[in-house]
């Protein structure tokens, strides 16, 4: 079964730093790009950052650029988001994701995890 588990969720103040970690497993990791989603209250889901297999080639959603980094450790099938220079808009659940088909469905998320951006 595929399986997604974020950790490093909190509470932070503006301007502080925060990475999150996204476990894996169920799948072959290094074979597949993976992504991290977040969605504040009232808004819908939004990607904010993307994975090659490989590590290159990284996509951010435009307010976030410059300040979160998006990499990978395909020996530890674990995948992190390091966010800088927190604002209280990045107040959201964080969410893991990846696209791979395991017999039943193709997309699967992990439960999220909380960041909380308030002085």
């Amino acid at each position: 079964q595929v399986q997604l588990v974020e950790s490093g969720g909190g509470l932070v103040q503006p301007g502080g730093s925060l990475r999150l970690s996204c476990a894996a497993s169920g799948f072959t990791f290094s074979s597949y790009a993976m992504s991290w989603y977040r969605q504040a209250p009232g808004r819908e889901r939004e990607l904010v950052a993307r994975i090659p297999t490989t590590g290159g080639s990284t996509n951010y959603v435009d307010s976030v650029k410059g300040r979160f980094t998006i990499s990978r450790d395909n020996a530890k099938n674990t995948v992190y988001l390091r966010m800088n220079s927190l604002k209280p808009e990045d107040t959201a659940v964080y969410y893991c994701y990846v696209r791979v088909w395991n017999g039943g469905r193709m997309d699967h998320w992990g439960k999220g995890t909380l960041v909380t951006v308030s002085s």
